[in-house]
């Protein structure tokens, strides 16, 4: 997968979720930002809390918009809705889009955290997790550092990418706007 990044217009969706403890799904928000920061589509679907679904999750999400146009998939994380974790490698190819996956602590790693939730089925989400693999830090033009997991893309690319998108802070709008998005709805379901 190439990106231009000189080509006028870039399209990124955005995607995030929100979820409440004690539900079975989160909401998943989708945001089309154009690079100039103009909005040109919306869309929602569902994940499963605690599942493995989060792939196929913004897969579906991402097939709604039907469009072509669209230049690069940005993640907010890699693990969504309690430990649902995302095949960043199988996103990319599903979608055939770059997927930059973010996060914005350091952190050590949740591998015990995945053993005390699924203390009878840690196996298959540690695997995934393990497959994720490390996490490369990115400064962004604003000063803050990102954490990212990519597909598709060189990770040369993805500071230039993130900071087209990024109007201040650490987070980039397209994920920004699809985060409010997403507590909005959840707010409104609840």
């Amino acid at each position: 997968m190439r990106l231009h990044l000189n080509k006028p217009g870039i399209r990124a969706l955005g995607v995030a979720e929100s979820f409440r403890q004690g539900q079975r799904r989160s909401v998943l928000a989708g945001v089309v930002m154009r690079s100039d920061f103009v909005i040109d589509g919306v869309a929602v679907g569902r994940t499963s809390v605690g599942g493995d679904d989060a792939t196929s999750s913004i897969s579906h999400l991402f097939r709604k918009f039907g469009r072509n146009d669209i230049n690069l998939i940005l993640v907010s994380g890699a693990i969504l809705s309690l430990y649902n974790i995302i095949d960043v490698d199988l996103l990319a190819k599903k979608t055939k889009l770059p997927v930059i996956c973010l996060t914005y602590k350091e952190t050590a790693g949740i591998e015990d955290s995945i053993r005390r939730h699924f203390p009878s089925g840690a196996g298959k989400k540690l695997v995934a997790y393990a497959k994720l693999g490390k996490r490369t830090g990115v400064k962004l033009h604003t000063g803050h550092r990102v954490y990212v997991r990519t597909a598709g893309m060189e990770i040369e690319t993805t500071q230039p990418v993130l900071d087209m998108f990024t109007l201040q802070g650490s987070v980039p709008e397209p994920v920004r706007v699809a985060k409010l998005l997403a507590r909005a709805l959840l707010a409104t379901r609840s």
